[in-house]
């Protein structure tokens, strides 16, 4: 290489490989920073691609999740009515126990017939006030055979990351337990279940308050069986998220003891590019010498 004054090329390759270090070191120092191994498409556009699809499931997976966990929180609403209804008529059938001796007069009877249909009130009472979120529970706006999620059909919880009905949500159907549904009380047709008034209507009420039972056991042994379902759909999902989060680290978090490395030699590197830039800075002054 001749020496000249017009061009520093020893400078100029100098200036080069002093950039580039620069630049790793910039990188690393953004890594190290941010923690994120990719920072920006220019990282690694692939990655960038892969990583963002996945952070968009894990999001949609988490509030899956709470959703399902919405849904146990509605089940255990109506769960609980249906509890206080249980001992409405549990009530119902020791007053209609009570009147089927005949050791009562119509008198009497008609007073226990009294808190008999105080009781069937207040069934329909709490079947029409349950709500969750403003639906109604168990008036029968979830009782009907329609999938639309309109009033009177089932309701559909959704959880997963699509829209296939065997895989990301699953229907929710809770029976009407208002007294004229349960088959107790005035306010329901007259049948066995009808009054208490009289010995042999007390004696038929017992079949049908053994007929309200077993159907409030049946409504609540279903929601026994959706609630476990939900639960078992929360861990899952919580497994699912977790394994995909990891997946989602290996492509999208740095390695800090590997990029810490790559920063001591890129440190060391700009170190040295900038000691030789002084250095060829100044060898063009030995022409000087030269001239003079």
């Amino acid at each position: 290489m001749s020496l000249v004054i017009n061009h520093n090329l020893m400078a100029m390759g100098a200036a080069r490989s002093l950039n580039i270090s620069y630049g790793r070191l910039a990188t690393s120092v953004q890594r190290l920073s941010s923690g994120l191994r990719i920072n920006s498409a220019q990282d690694d556009a692939a990655g960038l691609a892969v990583r963002e699809m996945m952070r968009t499931d894990i999001s949609v997976l988490n509030q899956g999740a709470r959703n399902a966990n919405d849904a146990i929180s509605m089940i255990q609403t109506a769960d609980g009515a249906l509890s206080v209804i249980d001992e409405k008529l549990t009530r119902m059938k020791e007053l209609a126990e009570q009147a089927a001796t005949g050791t009562y007069t119509t008198a009497q009877r008609l007073i226990m017939d009294s808190e008999y249909q105080a009781m069937a009130s207040e069934i329909t009472r709490i079947a029409s006030a349950t709500d969750f979120n403003g639906v109604k529970l168990l008036d029968g706006s979830l009782s009907g055979t329609g999938l639309d999620g309109t009033a009177g059909n089932q309701m559909k919880i959704h959880f997963g990351t699509g829209n296939s009905s065997a895989e990301d949500y699953y229907y929710v159907k809770i029976g009407t337990a208002t007294a004229s549904a349960l088959g107790v009380g005035n306010a329901a047709a007259v049948g066995a279940g009808y009054t208490i008034s009289t010995q042999s209507a007390a004696q038929n009420s017992l079949d049908a308050l053994n007929s309200a039972i077993a159907t409030k056991d049946n409504m609540r042994a279903n929601l026994g069986a959706l609630a476990n379902r939900l639960a078992n759909t929360v861990s899952v999902l919580g497994i699912q998220a977790q394994n995909l989060q990891a997946a989602e680290s290996q492509i999208s978090d740095v390695d800090v003891a590997t990029e810490m490395t790559e920063f001591t030699r890129n440190q060391v590197l700009v170190q040295a590019g900038v000691a030789m830039l002084a250095q060829a800075n100044s060898l063009p002054q030995l022409a000087l010498k030269l001239i003079g």
